[in-house]
């Protein structure tokens, strides 16, 4: 699938926003959606979803270490079902294992204080997590062989 593509790092208190060009398999943070409400959360994703027209939505799918799922994998699969169901858009879930991990070190390492951390990790997750989706290469179904 090529153009544009969103990925939500989904929580209970914000998302973070990535955006990236399948293409050019890049992706960079975009925003952070800071609101409580379900309904103000998919007003600010609309407005994504119509400024941006992605051809495909990632939602990050947090697993244990051992890839067992927890209460949090739950809340994010009906997250994404519930993306797909508003936006008649195609819907893939990533592991997300420990892409926040990954962008608290990425923003440290850029010398970047933990208050503006704070700030940016949401949206720096999504980043890593739809980038680990570009760098994924897809497997291509078996040929059948011919008679």
């Amino acid at each position: 699938m090529t153009g544009t593509v969103l990925a939500f790092d989904f929580g209970t208190q914000r998302i973070g926003v990535a955006i990236g060009e399948s293409l050019l398999g890049q992706a960079r943070p975009l925003s952070v959606i800071d609101a409580a409400a379900n309904d103000e959360r998919f007003a600010v994703i609309g407005k994504l979803i119509t400024e941006w027209q992605p051809t495909l939505l990632i939602v990050g799918l947090p697993l244990r270490m051992d890839g067992a799922e927890h209460d949090m994998s739950a809340r994010c699969r009906r997250f994404a079902h519930q993306l797909e169901g508003r936006f008649r858009l195609p819907v893939e879930l990533v592991d997300e294992r420990l892409s926040s991990a990954d962008a608290e070190a990425n923003l440290a390492a850029r010398g970047i204080d933990w208050r503006t951390r704070k700030d940016h990790l949401d949206a720096a997750a999504a980043a890593i997590l739809l980038q680990n989706f570009f760098d994924t290469p897809v497997t291509a179904p078996l040929a059948t062989p011919k008679p």
